[in-house]
């Protein structure tokens, strides 16, 4: 078992906790103003996020294959890993968009 590559795993995991934990930023003129020039719209930011989604869970369906067909340099602790990272994003992306339904349907309440 490879404990140094399950303790990067946990570093970069708190290191995005506390990313995320931080105040958000908000653009000049409060949380309602458009971004400042050449920061980063919500559709971008959004689509590069699950394009990063996509990309970890494809990287586990390869070392998944890759394990399966007894390719020696992959081992099972790496397919694990890959695989619980890509869950994981998986399953932080369906809340985002469960949250995002949720104020949408908030928001055509308010409209009737």
């Amino acid at each position: 078992m490879n404990v140094d590559r399950m303790q990067q795993l946990v570093t970069q995991m708190r290191a995005l906790a506390a990313q995320a934990a931080a105040a958000p930023q908000w653009p000049a003129g409060g949380p309602g103003a458009a971004p400042a020039a050449g920061g980063a719209d919500f559709a971008a930011t959004l689509k590069s996020a699950l394009g990063e989604v996509n990309a970890q869970l494809m990287q586990a369906d390869k070392l998944q294959a890759q394990f399966s067909s007894g390719r020696g340099d992959v081992s099972l602790s790496d397919v694990m890993l890959a695989t619980q990272k890509a869950s994981l994003s998986f399953q932080a992306a369906l809340q985002v968009r469960n949250k995002l339904v949720s104020a949408y349907q908030d928001i055509m309440n308010i409209q009737a």
